[in-house]
């Protein structure tokens, strides 16, 4: 793992943790978009990384996966909703970085497993956006049903402070 990709990873993850604690409207685009797109470069970085991945690795970042996904559906289930200007807000409280603290150490972990057995896929930071990615779009799966029952729809993209503005 170079220093360079080491250093995109945490500013990634700082960015995710930073707008969730800060509250933010989650357009359903954005809510599953940018997780999908993660997912997508995860996948090709693994499948991408020189050579295909070993039985171990395949094993190792399942398991990373699960561990990210599970990570998800509780802070999904954590995250505060509610309508905001006709649209979906969320927020996450403090005591989700514990969340974040598990997930990140469980990445940990595995690094020290797989550089144990040999796993150089799994040891490597290709597998961290896909695994970002499984937590982001968990989470999504489950705040978005959760919105829905609650009557909240989800923000449109013009409600959104990334939205392009029009003119008049």
């Amino acid at each position: 793992m170079s220093f360079l990709e080491v250093v995109a990873a945490v500013a990634v993850v700082l960015v995710v943790i930073g707008r969730q604690l800060r509250g933010e409207n989650l357009a359903g685009k954005r809510l599953v978009v940018l997780p999908a797109i993660l997912v997508l470069i995860g996948v090709r970085g693994v499948a991408g990384h020189g050579h295909g991945p070993a039985t171990t690795d395949i094993v190792l970042i399942g398991a990373q996966a699960l561990v990210a996904a599970g990570v998800g559906v509780a802070q999904g289930r954590m995250m505060r909703l509610e309508e905001r200007d006709g649209g979906l807000w969320g927020q996450m409280p403090w005591r989700s970085l514990w969340l974040w603290l598990g997930l990140v150490g469980s990445r940990l972990a595995l690094d020290l497993v797989a550089s144990g057995l040999g796993a150089e896929v799994a040891a490597s930071s290709a597998p961290i956006l896909l695994t970002l990615g499984i937590n982001r779009l968990t989470q999504a799966a489950v705040v978005a049903p959760r919105a829905l029952a609650a009557g909240i729809s989800l923000s449109s993209e013009a409600a959104s402070p990334l939205a392009p503005r029009r003119r008049r």
